[in-house]
């Protein structure tokens, strides 16, 4: 009988025993604070690989005693929604408390299984905790995602993750066998990148490789000897992308291809979801590139389409012709600065007044209040153009956007200035 691996015989079963998001399951945290009250509301887990998603989900349907219900958006579909729902209406009577299904990766669900969720959620024929390691404002449908809190799972501390090695080698019955000397930290914490599933598999690397006479010396040399011969199980699925995703965006943005191409190389051999990767690269061309090259969002918006058509091993060049087409791309990010400066202002000033020019006015009495009124159609004008006042009064000659100093935007800050006269200089 294959043993079963460290990461699930160390599995927490209390929340007492659970390690880390402190911000979350401590004495003040909310989730704390919902169990002790025999109480829990549908939410979502958004955090990295190995942080505890699945984990947490596991310890409140077991503190609280509820039924628990498991589905993965990878291999479940809507007729796998609907069956547990059956079975959570089934086992409920009267008053008593919602089952509760946890559904991982609930990201890669699609609109239709999401939207599935919505009535027994709305219910409250069971309570759903979904995790995912995607911004759930991108990945979660809008209705769904209005009735449940998100809650942010952090990486585990250098502290914590030792506080899981130290219970490990003491109290785990296989890992019990061996005397563990831990000459020195940096690579084990380092590898392990805040992921507790990371640390317990590199553990188990150098028990197994690494014992003599049943003691294991942990050393720096050590842990990267059996990362490297093992390397192709510990890339496998992207556990590492956090890090590399990061590195690859900023080689495009820093405009360096050799640099930006190596890193997608590393993802794609890493085993990547290569949909994950586009995504990202529709989000960097706008966020990046904008306005000194449009079509870079063109670019990565086919790129995305074509992967999701194509598929592997093939999606790899149209993934490599968009990252070298980006990483040697003009770069702005005034799009970017632009919306975050104007939602400051708008968190700043309030529910300003639309001014009454700019106003609909579909009824006779709107229009007899003045909606509408002097409102001049840019059409009918020399130019299609007019100068009006488009702002709230208190805005007026409030400059949002700041063109950069690229070719194409330095067009765009001379048409802004012929056409407003100095209106935006402010």
């Amino acid at each position: 009988m294959p043993t079963i691996p460290l990461a699930e015989r160390m599995r927490p079963r209390n929340l007492n025993d659970y390690v880390g998001q402190e911000h979350l399951v401590g004495s003040k945290g909310v989730i704390r604070e919902m169990v002790n009250r025999g109480t829990i509301t549908s939410f979502i887990l958004w955090g990295p690989p190995g942080v505890g998603k699945t984990t947490l989900a596991r310890v409140i349907a077991n503190e609280l005693n509820r039924p628990f219900y498991t589905l993965s958006a990878i291999s479940s579909g809507v007729k796998d929604v609907r069956d547990v729902i059956e079975k959570a209406k089934s086992q409920k009577f009267f008053n008593s408390p919602s089952p509760i299904l946890f559904i991982d990766e609930i990201h890669r669900f699609s609109k239709s299984q999401q939207d599935s969720l919505l009535g027994a959620v709305e219910q409250g024929v069971f309570t759903l905790i979904g995790a995912t390691t995607e911004n759930p404002s991108f990945e979660v449908i809008t209705p769904l995602l209005s009735r449940c809190q998100v809650y942010i799972l952090k990486p585990l501390s250098n502290e914590e993750l030792e506080l899981l090695f130290v219970r490990a080698t003491t109290t785990d019955h296989e890992l019990k066998k061996f005397r563990f000397e831990l000459r020195e930290r940096d690579a084990l914490y380092r590898f392990s990148g805040g992921d507790a599933r990371k640390l317990y598999n590199i553990i188990e690397l150098i028990t197994s490789t690494q014992n003599t006479n049943n003691q294991v010396v942990i050393t720096n040399k050590a842990v990267v000897d059996v990362l490297q011969q093992n390397l192709a199980i510990y890339d496998k699925n992207g556990e590492q992308h956090y890090d590399i995703i990061s590195a690859f965006i900023k080689s495009v943005r820093g405009s360096d291809p050799n640099a930006a191409v190596y890193w997608l190389a590393r993802m794609i051999e890493g085993g990547e979801d290569p949909e994950f990767i586009a995504r990202r690269l529709v989000i960097l061309a706008a966020e990046d590139i904008g306005l000194a090259n449009p079509n870079a969002l063109l670019m990565a918006t086919s790129c995305f389409q074509a992967v999701q058509m194509i598929g592997m091993p093939e999606s790899r060049i149209i993934l490599s012709e968009a990252t070298i087409y980006l990483a040697t791309s003009p770069k702005s990010n005034s799009a970017y600065e632009a919306i975050g400066k104007a939602q400051g202002i708008v968190k700043e000033t309030g529910d300003l007044p639309v001014p009454l020019h700019l106003r609909n006015a579909p009824t006779r009495l709107m229009k007899d209040i003045g909606y509408g009124i002097d409102y001049k159609y840019a059409h009918s004008f020399p130019g299609n153009f007019v100068e009006q006042e488009f702002l709230p009064e208190k805005l007026s000659g409030t400059s949002i956007y700041k063109p950069q100093d690229n070719s194409r935007e330095q067009e765009i800050a001379a048409r802004i200035k012929a056409l407003w006269k100095g209106k935006y200089n402010k």
